[in-house]
């Protein structure tokens, strides 16, 4: 397949993805992933390729494909894609988000980059290898699941704890890097070899009713929880300087007093102020625990006085500030006097995930990644986030986020459109994804 019908393709493929419009709100009901399964299904078909699906809540379902290898000795690749996107707003863009459109080289449209740009291009991939009459000594698997943006309930999870023998791997490549940190010199194409934890909370406040035209010196639960709410967004935990991120700062050659200043509690802060362009935020959320209060529900009508408001937070967090910790630093960010009206409603804890840098699957992608951006250098890094690959790395598989992408979108415009308006991928990030994939699997699998 020449250049341009390889990057055709995987166009064509995104764009039906994100009109299928499988977007997840949490609700067991929502998501309907089943329409990109369907797809997905029919576009892998081919001969010697075991293709099993499954469906643990209707609508809900996962697609798993496997090219058996020739020695049983041989480890096994996993390619992993989620379906499954947020909801979004439509006002706030400027095209349809569920159009799939190519607008001057770029596909627009909900989960362009979070994260259907690697589940089309995995899936271009893996048909470009099986039409080469692909046989590899290992194993490759490839597969398409639901609910990752909702925890993987549905999805990850349940294949890991359901079907293990179906998606068992010991190497395996998902979401998220590979977008170049805007830095002179070499090119730093960041692997995600680890990733933060989650602590999701919900808080309740407890007040007094009454009647909305009396508020003076009332017991109002929605003025609580706003209180609440500001003080946990303005909450600084305490800094974690790992030594992944020591030994990332090494690796980016920054000049002598950035790289002292990014590596040392006292100046920390004041050189995140100087950080390259569009990775500050990105910088203090992999050193820090953040909190971000993002849901309120209160009230029952609008003149009376709430007497109870819940407040949903977004709290990720870094190796060793779990369970406790979480609850501790929720408690210094409200003080004495407001935490006494907080009742810890319901919380879900998943503690953050790591895998090592040395390995064969690292080798694998610098390689690949060196032959596709000539010049260019990996670096480990912390993804912020949550990714299927956490439940992997607990079964002792060594997992990374990655990807390929072009220079066209800047950093700081890339990371705003994850979860946000306007999101969008050029076809280059997809033509060099798609590339990746397929001669990475060559080259680790033989």
């Amino acid at each position: 397949m020449a250049p341009a019908d390889l990057t055709g393709e995987v166009t064509d493929l995104l764009q039906q993805l994100i009109r299928n419009r499988c977007v997840n709100d949490g609700t067991p009901a929502s998501g309907h992933e089943v329409r990109s399964v369907d797809l997905l299904e029919s576009y892998l078909r081919f001969p010697g390729a075991e293709l099993k699906r499954y469906e643990p809540v209707p609508g809900r379902a996962s697609l798993v494909l496997r090219i058996p290898g020739s020695d049983p000795r041989a480890p096994t690749l996993h390619f992993m894609g989620h379906t499954d996107v947020v909801p979004v707003t439509p006002s706030g863009w400027r095209h349809d988000p569920f159009a799939g459109e190519l607008i001057d080289g770029e596909v627009w449209g909900r989960g362009a980059v979070d994260m259907l740009d690697i589940t089309s291009s995995m899936a271009v991939a893996v048909r470009r290898l099986m039409e080469s009459d692909f046989r590899p000594k290992g194993t490759l698997v490839y597969s398409a699941v639901a609910d990752e943006e909702a925890m993987g309930t549905f999805g990850a999870q349940w294949l890991v704890e359901n079907a293990w023998n179906d998606v068992r791997c010991e190497y395996l490549v998902t979401e998220f890097g590979g977008a170049r940190l805007p830095l002179r010199g070499t090119i730093k194409l960041p692997i995600m070899t680890s990733e933060k934890g989650s602590h999701w909370v919900r808080l309740r406040m407890r007040g007094t009713p009454g009647h909305g035209s009396l508020p003076y010196q009332s017991d109002n639960a929605l003025v609580k929880a706003a209180e609440l709410a500001t003080r946990i967004a303005r909450y600084k935990a305490p800094l974690r300087l790992s030594d992944l991120w020591k030994r990332f700062i090494e690796r980016l050659e920054l000049a002598a007093p950035a790289r002292l200043g990014l590596t040392n509690p006292a100046t920390f802060d004041i050189a995140l102020k100087g950080a390259p362009e569009g990775a500050a935020g990105l910088f203090y959320s992999a050193t820090r625990t953040t909190f971000s209060p993002n849901v309120v529900q209160a009230g029952v009508k609008t003149n009376v006085i709430p007497d109870s408001a819940e407040l949903y937070v977004d709290v990720r967090t870094v190796a060793g500030d779990e369970g406790p910790e979480v609850r501790k630093m929720l408690r210094e960010a409200a003080g004495d006097q407001l935490w006494r009206d907080v009742e810890i409603v319901d919380e879900g804890e998943n503690p953050a995930t790591q895998s090592p840098i040395g390995s064969p699957l690292w080798d694998a992608l610098t390689r690949v990644t060196q032959r596709l951006v000539p010049g260019s250098e990996t670096v480990p890094f912390i993804f912020v986030a949550a990714t299927d690959a956490r439940f992997f790395r607990r079964k002792g598989v060594t997992a990374y986020g990655y990807g390929l992408r072009s220079d066209r979108i800047s950093l700081r415009e890339f990371f705003r459109m994850f979860h946000g308006n306007d999101e969008r991928i050029d076809q280059e990030s997809l033509r060099l994804s798609t590339l990746l994939w397929e001669e990475t699997a060559r080259l680790f699998l033989g």
